[in-house]
């Protein structure tokens, strides 16, 4: 669940609210071991999200760095190129 969660730092466009809620949810069913939470624990579980959404968009406006922003097209090539050379099939001796 956790390799769905990504940086969201030094971006530009910066991360949406959306984005920041995603990485939330996954952090938060991660941690509680359910992906969907029964009735009885609903708004736990929904609290947890939201309180982990204000304390992820708060570090995002906090941060400062003197990096150029990132490009998330080119973020994304790289990362698909690191995935096929992952899982690419291991060459037949």
């Amino acid at each position: 669940m956790c390799r769905n969660i990504k940086t969201l730092h030094n971006f530009e466009p910066p991360a949406t609210e959306e984005e920041i809620r995603s990485a939330a949810l996954q952090y938060v069913r991660k941690i509680s071991g359910a992906a969907k939470p029964s009735r009885a624990n609903e708004a736990a579980f929904e609290r947890a999200v939201d309180e982990v959404f204000q304390a992820s968009a708060r570090l995002l406006r906090e941060l400062v760095t003197s990096a150029p922003p990132r490009n998330r097209e080119v973020e994304a090539e790289r990362a698909q190129a690191r995935a096929q050379q992952r899982f690419a099939p291991a060459a037949s001796a």
